[in-house]
Formats: structure tokens, sequence, C-alpha cells
């Protein structure tokens, strides 16, 4: 449970996290108050312009107020660009302008770029701020990129403001069409499954924005695979479309799924993949013989067990659904014969379970059944899943082979006998009459190395060579035997050959892994304990003694104990072992057996050092350097912590005296005339009014010879749509013919409100430098301005220059028109 102390401080740390949260907040609503930007898109000709209020009259309306601000604030804080990607003009594309208010226009102030991309992606005019991208983006490799930007002294290269970080985004286009990852697909559904029935999901991705527009909505079909199959549109779900699909009449289908984007619209790009769906087998099938009646023959000279005929009811079904078991139903021959299945093949295999005897019975009759043992409930209407057939089969007579006087036979040899040694004595002898002689030999390919050979007229088994246990501890081969001068007819016996071990391989240890040890062990512990196999036939009186080689027996290091049970201990001589001096100790071990003769080998074990713990947890075994701990100290931290809690507490004062000012609602101070005055003579009411007016009507005036409604407010009856005075039916493009013709049908619209500044523009907008550009408002400065000087200007502002300059306009006399 925590004490009083440490509730206390937990509370502080609380409210210091709450403070810094707040004005985390409070500068991204300062930061998005004080941007100055431009931003020009030439591919889509759209213009965003942000407001800036300047440090100077921020402190000059604070003056007004009685409130003035000690703290500094940067003139200028960025937000964000954009600039669409895969972009192919032939000039960079304009990204945005950086200005700040300290900029004079003299040439002293140098804009500085650096961040993502900066020199090589984006470059910037230093003089004017200008920002262009040299290079195609690809929202796909690089989303957004965060700069930085600064202003300093040309000369001095001093900064003038403290530098601004901001953010190009990277608009997405539709230029990814849908892939599918992971294709092609393998699919597999039951044969006769019922429609709709799922197959398998296919799923295909767009790298496009899916945040922006449709381009990475995805829509499926199916191009290749009907009437069989269907996919559903949203989620590439595919489905079987027809009922009782046989896969012994079609197995496999080629199914070919699109996946479009632009939700499918014309336009899109699209992405298809192959799915190859498999029928899987059900047990719709039953087993068939394709005989009623089969004929078989046996010779009297067959013995028990061996085989007599095969057969094999059909089925087409596969796996377990098409496996047949047999069984006798009936016949006179069920004492003699009996019925396997062979598990490769699985066909019935009738064997001889007795010995037959031509003089004695000649014919035999079998009744056999096959049936599924595996029955589907759903299809046990299509059946039965059985069928039956007839076996006949005739004893012949035949000359008999010599017979062994034993089933089979086991001998023993010891390994690295010399060639000749007999192994066994095998015998056999002519059944029949004439009892004739028999002759041995031994088939080549039950003994391919030729280890053995017999004696053909004794049956005698002796070796070719030494026989090695390790290499193969048994051998098994058979013996035929056959009659001299019969029908060269033979027999075969099983013999098994065991190589018996001797002592001929010296031991070795159990396991080859290194030994770790910290560098702090103590004296005399215990590191290891090793063992050792023989490669020998192992038994329990053999027995391995071990030693430390004779050059290191007197090493100061380590000593090795004989624990007399066929292990041994490695025990730690000394201490102060160190990794950085030694890492690695190698300790050759002789290891002795107490075989006839006593075989020994030398070992080597391997010891490293390994830095540990307090507990002797190994941390690390390799040589590195040691580095050392750094922190800070606990008045160092109680220091850094009294600052930020006071400037949090300078963030929250100055937050609730914001709060307390009203900001006036028109502005009068003295304009500030910007490059970002547009040549269609009409004043954008800032980035916060999108609604005040058309600036497709603007641009095209012979386009509005008819009344639009107002959009700052609602009228409350509706004047008969009626042309404008001044529309001639032809195609000029005077605009100030079409400023004239509005403002008649303004002064006679009874919606209208008796003022001109709220007809279009309903809200400003706050924080603007720029001021207002209206002529309506230089009545209020009570002083004729001299406009003479937008003239040298350059072409921008020469329309500016006509209609303000020398020439006396008709409009700038009247009051009650609209602002230009």
């Amino acid at each position: 449970m925590p004490t009083g102390r440490e509730e206390t401080d937990l509370r502080l740390l609380r409210a210091v996290l709450v403070l810094v949260g707040l004005s985390m907040l409070y500068c991204g609503a300062a930061g998005a108050r004080s941007v100055d930007g431009h931003v020009e898109r030439r591919g889509h000709k759209h213009r965003h312009t942000a407001g800036h209020l300047s440090l100077h009259r921020h402190r000059e309306r604070a003056g007004k107020e009685g409130q003035v601000l000690h703290r500094s604030k940067r003139g200028w804080v960025w937000n964000q660009f954009f600039v669409i990607e895969e972009y192919t003009g032939p000039d960079p594309v304009l990204v945005g302008r950086l200005h700040s208010d300290v900029d004079s226009g003299k040439g002293r102030c140098k804009y500085i770029l650096s961040g993502e991309g900066a020199g090589t992606i984006f470059v910037i005019d230093d003089k004017t701020g200008n920002i262009h991208a040299t290079k195609t983006l690809d929202r796909e490799e690089q989303a957004q990129y965060t700069l930085t930007a600064q202003a300093v002294d040309r000369d001095t290269n001093k900064p003038l403001e403290p530098p601004s970080e901001f953010i190009v985004k990277v608009q997405d286009i539709n230029d990814n069409p849908p892939e599918f990852l992971h294709r092609p697909y393998f699919a597999r559904v039951p044969e006769m499954s019922n429609v709709g029935t799922s197959v398998m999901q296919v799923t295909a991705t767009d790298a496009d924005d899916p945040t922006y527009g449709n381009s990475a909505r995805l829509v499926y079909s199916i191009l290749q695979g009907q009437p069989y199959f269907s996919v559903e549109s949203q989620t590439g779900i595919i489905r079987t479309a027809l009922p009782s699909m046989d896969r012994e009449a079609r197995q496999e289908y080629d199914v070919v799924i699109q996946a479009k984007d632009m939700g499918g619209h014309m336009g899109g790009l699209s992405g298809t993949t192959e799915v190859k769906i498999t029928l899987t087998d059900v047990n719709d099938n039953p087993p068939k013989f394709p005989q009623s009646v089969y004929t078989m023959s046996v010779s009297e000279d067959k013995v028990s067990g061996e085989e007599v005929g095969r057969l094999k009811a059909k089925d087409p079904d596969q796996g377990e659904n098409g496996l047949v078991s047999y069984r006798l139903t009936e016949g006179d021959g069920l004492g003699v014969f009996e019925l396997t299945t062979d598990s490769q093949t699985r066909e019935a295999v009738i064997k001889l379970k007795k010995m037959v005897d031509y003089e004695t019975k000649r014919t035999y009759t079998l009744r056999i059944e096959g049936s599924n043992p595996h029955v589907d409930p759903r299809f046990t209407a299509w059946g039965p899943y059985r069928d039956e057939a007839t076996v006949k089969i005739m004893v012949e007579d035949a000359d008999e082979p010599p017979v062994f006087v034993a089933p089979s036979y086991n001998f023993e040899v010891e390994e690295n006998a010399p060639a000749g040694t007999q192994v066994g004595r095998v015998h056999a002898k002519d059944t029949d009459v004439a009892n004739n002689p028999v002759r041995y030999m031994i088939p080549r390919y039950t003994d391919v190395e030729q280890f053995f050979s017999v004696n053909s007229e004794d049956g005698m088994i002796t070796t070719t060579r030494p026989l090695d246990r390790e290499a193969q501890a048994w051998h098994n081969i058979s013996v035929a035997a056959a009659e001299i001068g019969g029908h060269h007819q033979d027999t075969k016996v099983r013999v098994n050959i065991r190589v018996k071990d001797v002592n001929d391989n010296a031991p070795e240890f159990a396991s080859n892994n290194e030994i770790l040890m910290c560098e702090a062990i103590t004296p005399g512990k215990v590191i290891e304990t090793v063992s050792a196999v023989d490669k020998d036939e192992m038994a329990h009186r053999q027995h391995f003694t071990f030693s430390l080689a004779p050059e290191i027996a007197h090493n100061h290091n380590f000593s090795l104990k004989d624990n007399r049970d066929s292990t041994a201990s490695v025990h730690v001589l000394r201490k102060g072992f160190s990794r950085l001096t030694q890492d690695v100790y190698f300790l050759p071990v002789e290891i002795s057996d107490n075989g006839l003769p006593s075989l020994s080998s030398t070992q080597t074990l391997t010891v490293r050092v390994c830095s540990c713990d307090s507990r002797d947890t190994i941390l690390s075994c390799n040589v590195e350097p040691y580095v050392l701990p750094a922190g800070l100290s606990t008045g160092a931290l109680i220091a850094i912590l009294a600052c930020i809690v006071i400037l949090l507490a300078i963030v929250v004062l100055f937050v609730a005296l914001r709060r307390q000012k009203k900001e006036p609602l028109i502005l009068f101070e003295e304009e500030d005339i910007r490059e970002n005055i547009i040549t269609y003579d009409d004043e954008g009411g800032g980035e916060e009014d999108t609604e005040a007016f058309d600036i497709a009507t603007l641009q095209n005036p012979d386009g509005a010879n008819s009344f639009l409604p107002r959009k700052d407010m609602k009228p409350e009856l509706q004047g008969a749509l009626r042309p404008g005075p001044g529309s001639t039916g032809g195609h000029s493009v005077d605009v100030d013919d079409f400023i004239k013709s509005r403002i008649a049908e303004a002064d006679s619209d009874p919606t209208a409100p008796p003022y001109d500044s709220i007809q279009i523009y309903g809200y400003e907008g706050q924080d603007s430098v720029a001021g207002s550009l209206s002529s309506l408002e230089s009545v209020t400065t009570e002083s004729d301005l001299d406009y003479d000087y937008l003239q040298s200007w350059g072409p921008r502002f020469k329309r500016l220059a006509d209609l303000y300059g020398t020439k006396d306009y008709p409009m700038n006399d009247t009051d009650d028109g609209e602002d230009s």
C-alpha cells in the first residue's frame, strides 16, 4: 500500500499530466489561428488561403483593452499543405508559399527548408518562400512529409523567428489496381453439395487511400466458372450455384474472380485471380464386382498361407468412401481357404489355410461379399452398398518341391570374424517317392552385398568377409532348395543372422555442449557432470572411467573427479576468472571403457567464461566493453519538475485571460495588400466562408443572366426570375457591365438588406492580416487613397490598377453596389 507521501506525489503527477494535456490542446488551437499559408494546386485549380494575425496587431488590441501580454510570440506557424500524387506536368508543381511578418520585402529575409525530402523532393525559393515539388510523388510510398521552415537574416544567417514544422500531405488518386496477394487460390468443396454452400473467400487489397473517394472500394464478380459457382460482390465469398455436382463426372473447375475498385463503376481498375476448385468425394456409389463368377486354380504343392487368387469390387469413390471390405459368406472351402485384403491394392486375396491334395478333392466353391464399411446416411436410399460373387477353385496335380525341416533359421556370428567363418546349416528333403538329392543356393536379391555363401550340397552357410555390428546388426537372407534332376521347383526358407558385438569402438562424450561458467564462481564448485557413450553394444556391466590428459593434469584452473558411475564432475580450483582476460578454456579428458581389450579416447571440454548477476544468472558470454550507468540526480529532477509546473501555470493563466477578451466584429485597420489578390475582381470571404459566392459566375459573367437565390439569408418572398438590365444576349465578358447589372438587380430586389456588406459575405472570417479590398470601405477612412502605385505591381495587378488608378469608374462612387 502506498504511503501518504507517495499518494501526494501521485496526485501531483496526475495534475502535471492534466496541465500538459491542456497546454498541448491550447498550442494546437493557437497554431491553427496563427497560420499564414498559401497553397496553389495547379492541376485542379484550387486555392486555399489562411488568415494571419500579426503579433504587433495582437498587442495593439490588447493594449486597447488594458491587458498587455509580455509573452513573445512568433509571427508565423504552419499547419499543412497538399499536393496531388503522380503529377507529371512539365514544370515543378507549386506546393505552397511561406511568408513571415518580419519579411519587409527588402530581401534581408531568407527562407530555409529542412526535413523529409528537403532539397531533393521539395525546394524553396529563399527570397519568395515558394515551395515546389521537383519529383513525382507516390502516396503509396509515403503519404506525408514533415518539413521545417525558418526565416533567417540573409547576411548573418541568424534566425529571425523560431523554426516551425508543417506537413505536406500527398493526395491520393486511383492509380493502383486491386491485387490478390495469395493467388492462385485452391479450394475444396464436397460433391453433391446444396446450392449456396460456401467454398472459400478471396480477398483483394487496393493500395489507394480507403478514406478518400471510392478508389479502394472493391466489388467482386465472376468471369469464369458459371453456372457452377457464384461470388458475393461485397465479401468475395464463392458459393456453389448448381446442385448435384458429381465428382465422378468432373472433379476440377477453374474459376476466375475479378475485383474492381471505384465500387465497380466504369473507369475503375480491376485485378483478377484464378481459383482452382476441387470437388471432394462423398460415398455416393456402391461397390460392384466386374464378374459374378470367378475361376481359380491351386497346385497341391502349395503350402499354407500361399496365395490362390485375387478379385476386387470396383468403387469409383475415393479414400475411405471407396474402401471395400470382403468376407467369405458360404461354400465348401471355408475351412481350407481364408480371405484377406491387400492394404495397398485393396484386393480380396484368397490364401490356403490348409494344404490341398489332388487325389482327395479336386474342386472347391466359395461365396464372397464386398461392402462399404463407411456409409453416408444421406445416400442410404441409393444402396445397398454391397455386392457378392462366386469363386470356383480347381486343384492341380504337381511334383512337389523339397521341404525344409524348419520353417525358419536363426544363427549368430561374431563381428570382425574372418571370411569363411561358419554361420550355420540348413536342411531340406524331397517328399516325393523318388527322394531326389537337393541342392542349395542363396537368392542374390536377399543378400545384395553377398556377405554370405552356402554350400550347394550340405547347406552350410559361411561368411565372405568380416562383418561390422555397428553398420548392420542383423542380416535377413533366404536359402532356396531344389531337387537335382527335378522340374526346377525350389523351396525358400528365411535365415536370420545376428552379428555379435566385440569391443572395437572407443567411448566418447554423450554431448558436445559448451560449459558456461560465471566469472565470480567460487573455488571447489562443480560446473558440469559429464558422461560417455560407446557405439558398441551397451550392457549393464559396461563401465567408463575419466581422467585429465597428462599435459594438463596439474593445471590450476580445473580438476576432474571420476564418480565411478560412468560419470565425472568438473571442479573449479581457483577464483578470479575474467572473460576480458580469457573467455574460453579447453580441457582434454581421457575416457576408457572396461571391454576386452579396453579402449580409450581423448575428448575436449570447452569451458566459456560468462558475465552473471548476483543470483548467478548468465547475462552475456561475449567479450564486450563495460558501459557505466548514467542518470540524473534527484535535485536535477526536482528542478526540471518545478520549471514544468511554472510553465504550465503561465499557460493556464494565459488561457484564462484570452477567454475574457472580446474581439471586435469588424476591423478597420490599415489594409495590407498581398500578392494573393485574384484578378477576377471579387473579394474572398476567407477560408472560413465557403458559402458566400460562386467563383464560376465571376469567371463567366455571361452565364449570370438569371436571378440567383441568396445564400446568406432566407427570403420571405420569392421574386420572379428576371434577366439583368445589362444582359444583351451576346457573349461579352466585360466585368464592368456585369457589375453594373448586378447593382441594378440588387437595388430592385425586395429581399435584399439595406447594406451591401452582408448581401453576399455574411461572415468575413477572423484573424485576416490582409483586411478588405472593397471600395466601399474607403468611405470610412475619411481620406482619398492614391492607388497609382498599383501600376508598378506587374501584370497580375493591371486590372486592379485600371479600376482604382487614374481612371474614374462609376462603380467607385456607388455606395449600394456589390463588393468588387
